[in-house]
């Protein structure tokens, strides 16, 4: 047991995933309305004029009405510290996504009951599965016509290759829709259209007594009572063990927009949730309670104020406990630096926090100490695995369209890449920079943070290319000659290594077979 056991219990950091429009991020907000972290709910649709959710705050956001940047949300709720990781839910922010599901404990995974599992879902899921993460379902939107509750739970474990249990059951859905009945806690929430909330919790342990048709008419009582007798006999019985090692997600049925079955879904998951875990290093598993701090850089995000010029990076804490004004080793340097002023996030406001805990999410000014991946130590040389960039699969030239901001454009496009949003080839025959991404929408969201951020207008030059791959051999006579051969298409990333830019798969795969002592990697982390 360690001095800070008790601080750490408490902590329950998860992200909350979703296809895009499954309603993340209504569910985070009403989740930080509990917190009483907000007090006004944003997501009023008026006139097709969204006011904008605490965590979707860059403006490009605000126009597409998607989350591009993860934020971090903390609140106290019920005795615990509760960390929220945002994540993107568009598919060409993927890669922001795979990392920050390397800084949670657990998940939540957001369905919309009409349209069931979709791809993005599946995608992420594999990275849960791969890292055993915990895993909570909710299916939102029951106040639409959707899906049946049986079929959809099928769908759900065969797209995502995980069991499930449901902890509570709708009563009907759409506009006929009257609550769920809690099995959990054994409780009946009903639901009024138009109150926005649970109306009503009536304990209710005999799901068979005449009781029943007190609340809801006698047709769904009726089918209340066999669902549930169904859901009994198909299902195991819940164990929290099953669940904290990946193998069982429990599923709750709501409806976020009318902030109903939130508040349940809240309850249960900081009973059952995970408090944060050891954590795999290269050297060895770091155990969260102990006393020693440590931590890793899991995103990095430019310019979040916009009066000022910097950079954050976040770290996730994986052990012991962060002090403000204390050295500590920053371990790619091997040097030891200290931070006067780290931040905690409530979405935009961010205040300067004086100690944080294993689980914790702190913000450190950067100005461009940091890469992703990065360890920061109580003085132990430790590095942790497991945040690969992704080979990219879309490819342009970037050009300066104004001479004049050529130096802006570079540390624009400097810091971008820092945070990861896409990666950088130099050319080394023609010493023209290449960005490479996994979507289309991310050159857009380049294009207009170089202007927003840094005054630098950029131009796109197509440029056709199949996949970048990392290349390393022992041989080093047949590197070069390898090198030599395919000038045209040989690059460095930002780290110096050497990129091959293939420009088909046929030309890749007799690549691979000429060159056999050459590994060719697409992922950065090897």
């Amino acid at each position: 047991m360690g001095q800070y056991t008790e601080e750490i219990e408490r902590r329950r950091t998860f992200a909350i995933i979703s296809h895009p429009d499954a309603g993340k991020t209504t569910l985070t907000e009403k989740l930080l309305l509990f917190g009483g972290a907000i007090h006004v709910a944003g997501a009023v649709k008026s006139n097709k004029i969204k006011k904008t959710a605490t965590s979707d705050w860059m403006e490009i956001e605000k126009q597409r009405g998607i989350s591009v940047a993860t934020s971090v949300m903390a609140f106290d709720y019920a005795g615990h510290k509760i960390n929220i990781l945002d994540t993107p839910g568009h598919q060409d922010f993927a890669e922001d996504t795979f990392r920050t599901l390397t800084a949670v404990d657990s998940v939540i995974i957001v369905i919309d009951v009409a349209k069931g599992v979709e791809a993005q879902t599946r995608k992420l899921m594999e990275v849960c599965r791969m890292r055993k993460t915990p895993v909570i379902v909710f299916v939102n939107k029951m106040d639409r016509d959707g899906k049946d509750p049986f079929d959809l739970l099928d769908e759900i474990e065969e797209e995502l290759h995980i069991k499930v249990r449901p902890l509570s059951w709708p009563i009907d859905m759409g506009q006929r829709f009257r609550g769920v009945y809690n099995i959990y806690e054994q409780k009946l929430n009903l639901y009024t259209p138009s109150k926005q909330y649970v109306t009503e919790n009536v304990e209710f342990k005999d799901i068979n007594s005449p009781e029943l048709e007190n609340y809801i008419d006698p047709a769904q009582a009726e089918k209340l009572r066999m669902d549930l007798e169904l859901v009994e006999g198909v299902y195991p019985e819940f164990d929290v063990n099953t669940y904290l090692s990946g193998d069982i997600a429990p599923v709750f049925f709501g409806s976020a927009l009318n902030n109903f079955g939130v508040k349940e879904l809240l309850d249960c998951f900081i009973q059952i949730a995970p408090s944060p875990r050891p954590v795999q290093a290269i050297e060895r598993v770091v155990d969260p309670n102990e006393d020693t701090f440590s931590g890793f850089v899991f995103k990095i995000h430019a310019n979040m104020d916009p009066n000022h010029r910097s950079c954050i990076a976040f770290v996730k804490i994986c052990s012991g406990k962060f002090e403000r004004n204390v050295n500590y080793k920053h371990v790619r340097f091997g040097k030891m630096m200290r931070f006067s002023s780290p931040t905690a996030f409530m979405a935009q406001k961010k205040e300067v926090v004086d100690e944080a805990y294993a689980g914790d999410i702190v913000g450190l000014p950067d100005t461009g100490n940091f890469k992703i991946g990065d360890t920061l130590t109580s003085g132990e040389d430790l590095h942790f695995k497991g945040l690969p960039s992704f080979s990219p699969e879309m490819f342009k030239y970037i050009e300066n369209a104004d001479p004049m901001k050529a130096k802006q454009l570079n540390k624009g496009i400097e810091q971008l890449m820092d945070e990861g949003v896409a990666q950088l080839f130099i050319n080394q025959f023609n010493g023209r920079k290449i960005i490479g991404t996994v979507g289309q929408l991310q050159f857009e969201v380049i294009q207009y943070r170089l202007l927003h951020e840094y005054g630098a207008q950029c131009r796109w030059e197509p440029i056709s290319l199949y996949k970048a791959c990392w290349i390393e051999s022992d041989n080093a006579a047949m590197l070069e000659n390898f090198k030599k051969r395919k000038a045209q298409y040989m690059a460095v990333d930002k780290e110096g290594r050497n990129v091959y830019l293939a420009d088909s798969n046929y030309v890749l795969m007799m690549a691979q077979q000429d060159f056999p002592d050459i590994k060719f990697h697409f992922t950065s982390e090897f």
